[in-house]
């Protein structure tokens, strides 16, 4: 399992890359620009970052030479020009490796894989894990066997919920935007958010907890929402 960011602008390609990815148990954030990416290389440690070129404020390869003078963290480029000079100028100037448009999740992980391994970071991606399951606390969530326990009891959870949980939990520690959790959870990339309020309501009864006094879900007004794990006896 890796920590990898996704740089896409559009939301269904960046949606779908940031689903297929989780499921394949990886944990992933997503942005659609460049100085988001930016802030969150800044901000965030991470494995790997697929990277657009196509962005709406920078162009990806002005983002490239911008991320190399901030952090060595492997990038892949992902784009729709075969162009042979700008792909060189691309893996001058820093890439790691590239991907023509279209192309599909199951060869991206393989040239990730590959990334890795250069960067020694190998076995991160596409290996057999003796666990892919994610853990924060006593709270355990398996996104390739859509499982989740709590201290050992697996939680009766819907799709929805398991989805939200697992996504969180993929974050631990990190306030997840709202907009955010619409746009990965729901696939919509705008909605109400009661949605988002009934769904952690829910989670939380079975959780054992409530908004009043949370262990796990914690709601930052205004912000959004983080996962992490209890405090410990005696500690604020």
């Amino acid at each position: 399992m890796a920590r990898l960011l996704v740089v896409e602008d559009d939301p269904f390609v960046r949606s779908a890359l940031v689903r297929q990815l989780t499921e394949a148990s990886h944990t992933v954030r997503s942005v659609g620009t460049a100085l988001e990416a930016l802030r969150e290389v800044a901000q965030v440690g991470f494995d790997l970052v697929v990277l657009d070129l196509g962005l709406p404020d920078l162009d990806g390869a002005q983002a490239l030479k911008m991320l190399r003078g901030i952090t060595d963290v492997p990038v892949v480029v992902a784009t729709a020009r075969d162009d042979e000079a700008e792909i060189i100028r691309l893996l001058t100037d820093g890439a790691d490796d590239y991907l023509v448009k279209p192309f599909s999740v199951a060869h991206l992980t393989a040239r990730m894989a590959a990334v890795l391994r250069r960067s020694g970071k190998g076995g991160a991606v596409g290996d057999p894990v003796p666990s892919g399951a994610l853990r924060v606390g006593g709270l355990s969530v398996d996104p390739l066997r859509r499982v989740a326990e709590l201290d050992g009891a697996v939680l009766d959870l819907t799709r929805r919920e398991f989805d939200l949980l697992a996504y969180l939990a993929g974050r631990p520690g990190v306030v997840v935007p709202r907009r955010e959790l619409l746009a990965e959870v729901w696939q919509q990339s705008y909605g109400d958010d009661q949605t988002i309020d009934v769904h952690l309501s829910w989670l939380r009864r079975k959780l054992g907890e409530t908004a009043a006094s949370p262990r796990y879900l914690h709601t930052v007004r205004g912000v959004g929402v983080k996962l992490e794990p209890p405090a410990a006896p005696g500690t604020t």
